[in-house]
């Protein structure tokens, strides 16, 4: 458990201690911002790495601890829930996002509000957040609370982390975009900055989501080990 722990807290420190701060504004006044990307990229990827690996040790072992059993009613809920998270995150992933890493440039160019932006600046973060939060729900062990969770709270204070980061860097062109999204979702929308068009976020993107999401889902028995299906049912 205490890897799991050590590996967990070195994937948050490198992100909220230097990620999102004026540290890495330092860094890449230094060595240069492509420079930094890379060497930052693999240091996440290393630990992301170690971080699965404590967890498939610890988890279910004499180690670990249930904590709480939410039932098999939350863990039924699994493939609406999931399928919420693979469409910001996909869609995220199709979209201009200047929120993106090296995608700064796109914010006054007219491009930064469709689709999936309409909903949140932050789609891919909050869409992990939904996959972290019902993982934690469903997984009441100590194990998969630690690794979930960390997940979870990079994702939600992540936002606000690039948030601050592109305020530095951008300025005003960032306050503009800002005022026309929202960081939690639907927000922008609900207060009449922004307007919601669903038409945006169908056709070939929708496709590709459905694609994704199918392919995971049916083969998350195969390589998780877990039936998302309700009852525990297996496709094969």
């Amino acid at each position: 458990m205490s890897m799991l722990i050590a590996a967990a807290a070195a994937f948050l420190a490198i992100h909220f201690l230097i990620a999102g701060t004026r540290i890495r504004d330092a860094i890449t006044g230094a060595i240069g911002e492509r420079v930094y990307l890379a060497l930052f990229s693999l240091a996440s990827l290393a630990i992301i790495v170690w971080l699965v690996m404590a967890y498939n040790k610890v988890n279910g072992s004499t180690n670990d601890r249930v904590l709480y059993n939410l039932g098999a009613v939350v863990k039924d809920a699994a493939i609406p829930i999931i399928a919420i998270a693979f469409f910001l995150v996909v869609q995220s992933l199709l979209e201009p996002n200047p929120t993106a890493v090296g995608q700064e440039g796109r914010i006054g160019t007219g491009s930064g509000v469709h689709g999936v932006m309409r909903i949140t600046r932050h789609p891919f973060l909050w869409g992990v957040a939904v996959w972290a939060a019902f993982h934690m729900a469903a997984n009441g062990n100590l194990a998969s609370i630690i690794f979930f969770g960390t997940f979870l709270a990079l994702s939600v204070f992540g936002t606000f982390s690039i948030d601050a980061k592109r305020k530095r860097k951008l300025g005003d062109a960032w306050t503009d975009f800002s005022r026309k999204t929202s960081n939690i979702p639907f927000a922008a929308v609900l207060a009449g900055r922004n307007e919601l068009k669903l038409g945006e976020s169908f056709g070939w993107r929708f496709v590709v989501v459905m694609v994704v999401f199918l392919a995971v889902l049916f083969g998350h028995t195969r390589f998780i080990g877990v039936s998302p299906f309700p009852g525990g049912w297996t496709p094969y």
